[in-house]
């Protein structure tokens, strides 16, 4: 029999590592990516002789890597080398407080007893609470797709034992009462787009999840990691067409069966029996699938959910090292925690104070910086454009004048070292991305948009669509979409092969 043919549109790290086994299950394989260069949010840029990942730099659970190229019968080491990062995290707070998050527990315990001695007990037990939730809501689920209701209550009494309807925050406050202990425990919700005070403390399984395998790095920054994929599917004889982005996608139905028919700007409009869509939702729904009446109800209640914050990120190169001074990754907290995060998911203006992460990859890899640089990236979480409508066009130089002067408090005279820096802003995010409303993480993780209430990995009106990615179970982050990529090639496998 002729092997079915599957288009993926997008190369994220979902895109790639569907496509990477629906070709190793030999289908024929098509990866559709708009801009020049593979990676999605993962996109490299290039600059002054500094290399700079747009987005994704926090690898955990590499054992989705490791598995991904063990079934195409390869070695995730002998294409990039990944290395462990210590401390996970530099943590500071504006009062002078510094915390180094690792996966130590003596070293942990031993920074919590300095601030607060009766959080000890309490943070052992959340670690073992965190440990439950782990197997519950990632082990057991995470590459599980949630296709119909009667899923969500198989897992309803887990969920309610492990009380998955408070947020992340007052589950880590039940355990610990130093403020900032708790914000240490709970911020790691904001890397997969969610607030800490509203996300479904399933989310605490993060905490487990960097102690179970680590926080790393690859050689080479992220877009290593990007091409190691890109090079195992070309080998197994994928075809990736970068700079084409898909027009609009026509559904065909001839004798019952059902086809799809890609226009691109490049050529002439292919027949694919199958589409895994790792572009965005509503993108994919609003604008791929225009031409089918079935994607209109999805597009609506895309519309009616609540989506992430957005993300201003600067780029930026210095002409000295700061190994002194900053950890590989970095969280700078403001004077305001909880008011800021109110402002940044719910606000309808850009806030005068902000909360940062830093990103200094040359702590590990000096080789993507020139002979003694560094290079950085500043992530400042804001509001999404369906929130407050900013003009960045006008707003972001004097937004990154005001992140560089703020660093100088961690990085000194850095204006002065300053070679090079570009940024990426929330109407980039829409209009390069095409992110609704430019959010940076799809909709957003709360427990009431997660598992069988997320949009599912199988479209339920539209035969032959699939998503993968942030926007589909089980959700963001880079084990996340990892996850939904052998969540969704599953189902492909299971309907498409005799």
């Amino acid at each position: 029999m002729k092997a079915p043919r599957a288009a993926v549109v997008g190369s994220g790290f979902g895109g790639l590592a569907v496509a990477v086994r629906l070709q190793s299950a030999g289908f024929e394989t098509v990866i559709f990516e708009a801009r020049d260069r593979p990676g999605g949010r993962a996109y490299v840029y290039e600059q002054d002789g500094f290399i700079f990942d747009g987005g994704p730099t926090v690898i955990t659970a590499p054992h989705v890597f490791e598995e991904l190229f063990e079934e195409a019968g390869r070695s995730l080491g002998d294409y990039v080398e990944l290395m462990r990062v210590e401390p996970f995290y530099r943590l500071h707070w504006e009062d002078g407080a510094r915390f180094d998050y690792a996966g130590d527990t003596d070293s942990m315990v031993a920074q919590i007893r300095a601030r607060n001695p009766a959080d000890v007990d309490g943070y052992l037990a959340f670690v073992e609470y965190a440990s439950r939730v782990f197997q519950a809501g990632y082990a057991e689920l995470a590459s599980t797709p949630f296709l119909r209701f009667s899923d969500m209550v198989r897992v309803a009494p887990d969920l309610i034992r492990l009380r998955a309807d408070r947020s992340v925050y007052t589950a880590v406050s039940r355990f610990v009462e130093d403020e900032h202990v708790r914000q240490a425990l709970s911020f790691h919700s904001l890397l997969v787009g969610g607030n800490p005070f509203e996300t479904s403390s399933i989310y605490v399984l993060i905490h487990y999840l960097e102690r179970e395998w680590g926080v790393l790095f690859p050689r080479g920054g992220t877009g290593a990691l990007v091409q190691a994929l890109v090079g195992l599917f070309e080998e197994l004889g994928g075809e990736i067409r970068l700079s084409a982005p898909v027009e609009r996608i026509d559904l065909e139905r001839t004798n019952g069966r059902a086809t799809h028919r890609i226009s691109t700007v490049l050529q002439e409009d292919e027949l694919f029996d199958l589409v895994v869509s790792n572009a965005d939702l509503h993108h994919t729904y609003g604008k791929l699938f225009r031409s089918v009446p079935e994607a209109a109800p999805m597009r609506r209640r895309l519309e009616r959910m609540e989506w992430s914050m957005s993300l201003f990120v600067l780029y930026f190169g210095t002409d000295r090292r700061y190994d002194e001074t900053v950890a590989h990754h970095t969280i700078l907290f403001g004077r305001r925690f909880r008011g800021l995060l109110k402002d940044i998911f719910h606000g309808d203006r850009l806030p005068e104070d902000f909360s940062l992460y830093l990103h200094a990859p040359t702590v590990t890899d000096p080789s993507l910086a020139p002979p003694g640089c560094e290079a950085f990236y500043v992530l400042a979480p804001v509001p999404h454009l369906g929130n407050a409508r900013i003009d960045w066009a006008s707003a972001a130089e004097a937004y990154a004048d005001r992140i560089l002067e703020y660093l100088e408090r961690y990085l000194p005279n850095l204006r002065k070292h300053l070679v090079t820096k570009r940024w990426l802003t929330p109407s980039d995010f829409e209009t390069v991305l095409n992110s609704y409303h430019g959010s940076a993480f799809s909709c957003a993780p709360k427990l009431s948009q997660s598992a069988w209430f997320r949009p599912h990995n199988r479209d339920d009106r539209i035969p032959g669509l699939y998503l993968v990615g942030a926007g589909t179970h089980p959700g963001a982050g880079v084990p996340g979409v990892m996850n939904s990529a052998k969540a969704t090639a599953g189902l492909v496998i299971e309907d498409f092969q005799p």
